[in-house]
């Protein structure tokens, strides 16, 4: 079977094309991307494909990176070909950031090079050069990297080129049923010239050694047949995975309650479906799940499964997650503000507003009659007689105790705020009242068995938790 057979097969098989298809074709100007831009331009008449070329000059090799940007501006001139060049300086742009990996932005500079050319002009599918040995390379470094069954899966055929800015551009590989030697021998029967990437023979960057030393000695040792199995294995892994990405896809749905994240019925799934819905969830909020890792997902695992009732995780890209009692949410990070703290006197008899936290109390004196009682859990009666001590109206403090109404002992507000599920952030500014240092009253949780109305009382001071106007 010829190349130009199996990229036509490869095609039909992962329905890469449909006929009158807008492609974009991303040539470098190596062996393999100069192989495609030939094979598809023997197809665009039987297949009704415009082909346009792009290549992205990046800066790393100088002068022999603008002999190859000038080498595919000729042949896409010989083809009758719209081309695209963009210039880049990488080295510039990685010594500006002090860090990042120059492989992986030079990557995302081609995808998004390739994104605003088939905005532009109408174009759904960018044909990239990856044959079946990039497809085996790519196994073996995330297999190297202890990746999971998606990553060991290796490149689709055809996926979405860039999912955060165009959900309507395919990237696609033609070429990802083809070993390099049978492209090496095709350029040779059509006597077609290539550029050669010197970089590409530097055993340090992971893939080329893979590609020139494990590759070799496996294929020496086992057989030669062993990158058509992996490959084939690949294939399987895809679509395994993609039957376990639909059933996480189909539980998420349940564990899902507006922007909130159900945790009881994620933690009755097994272990590796949680990692899944997590991983999915995450992906659906941010977009994408760049920068996260397995080792962010299974710091998520033990935060929501082993973790206090309520919290806080940081996670990458200034978001964090926010655990409180049952659910946890994704908030964009915010600057550590210092705790509100805040303590007044309290008088028995007029307003106090309490800026810091946009509340105000009412507190009034009078006799007590027959039908004197509370209005709502933010107000309060106490026994004006037997009330201890000055007044005070301050911020919770970790150790504060009061006496629960009809009992004896004391207990801890903490506590009192766990069994209840009052959110941190309530319980860092709700207001409490003290007298002569003991808890008095905590708005809409509880009141003190201190001063509670009695049948010696005469006066009563009520109070009320209102929030302030303007």
């Amino acid at each position: 079977m010829t190349p130009e057979e199996k990229v036509k097969g490869t095609i039909q098989k992962y329905n890469l094309l449909s006929y009158g298809d807008n492609v974009l074709v991303a040539v470098s100007g190596g062996p393999d991307s100069v192989a495609l831009l030939h094979v598809l331009a023997g197809l665009r008449e039987e297949l009704g494909l415009h082909l346009e070329v792009a290549h992205l000059e990046h800066g790393i090799r100088r002068e022999e990176a603008r002999q190859d940007a000038l080498h595919v501006a000729k042949m896409a001139e010989a083809l009758a070909l719209p081309f695209h060049l963009k210039r880049v300086d990488l080295p510039g742009m990685k010594s500006e950031k002090s860090k990042g990996n120059l492989e992986q932005m030079g990557r995302e500079e081609r995808y998004h090079f390739f994104a605003a050319i088939a905005e532009k002009h109408g174009i759904s599918k960018v044909a990239t050069g990856h044959t079946r040995d990039d497809q085996v390379e790519t196994f073996f470094m995330w297999l190297l990297r202890g990746s999971g069954r998606k990553g060991l899966g290796g490149m689709p055929p055809i996926r979405r080129l860039t999912p955060e800015i165009s959900k309507e551009v395919f990237l696609i590989r033609p070429l990802i049923e083809i070993s390099r030697k049978e492209i090496i021998d095709y350029l040779t029967a059509y006597n077609l010239t290539y550029r050669t990437d010197q970089t590409n023979l530097d055993l340090h960057p992971l893939r080329n050694w893979i590609r020139l030393h494990l590759l070799p000695e496996l294929r020496q040792r086992i057989d030669s047949q062993l990158d058509e199995r992996l490959a084939h294995q690949g294939d399987l892994l895809r679509e395994e995975e993609a039957i376990l990405a639909n059933m996480a896809r189909e539980r998420l749905q349940k564990i899902v309650q507006g922007e909130n994240l159900l945790l009881d019925p994620l933690l009755r799934e097994s272990k590796g479906m949680q990692r899944r819905l997590i991983r999915l969830w995450l992906e659906g909020t941010l977009g994408s799940l760049r920068a996260i890792d397995f080792d962010h997902i299974e710091g998520v695992l033990r935060f929501v499964a082993q973790g206090p009732p309520q919290g806080r995780l940081s996670i990458p890209r200034k978001w964090e997650l926010v655990k409180q009692y049952g659910t946890v949410r994704l908030e964009k990070r915010k600057p550590v503000n210092k705790p509100v703290s805040y303590s007044y006197a309290f008088q028995q008899q007029g307003e106090l507003t309490i800026s810091e936290v946009g509340l105000k109390i009412l507190s009034s004196r009078g006799l007590l009659t027959p039908d004197i009682r509370p209005g709502d859990n933010l107000e309060a009666l106490f026994d004006v007689d037997a009330l201890p001590g000055m007044l005070t109206v301050r911020s919770f403090r970790n150790g504060d105790r009061f006496q629960p109404l009809g009992m004896k002992g004391h207990r801890k507000v903490k506590d009192l705020f766990i069994e209840k599920k009052v959110p941190l952030k309530v319980r860092a500014t709700l207001p409490l009242l003290l007298g002569g240092g003991e808890v008095l009253w905590i708005p809409g949780y509880g009141r003190s068995e201190i001063a509670r109305i009695g049948p010696q009382t005469r006066e009563v001071l009520r109070v009320k938790l209102l929030v302030a106007s303007g």
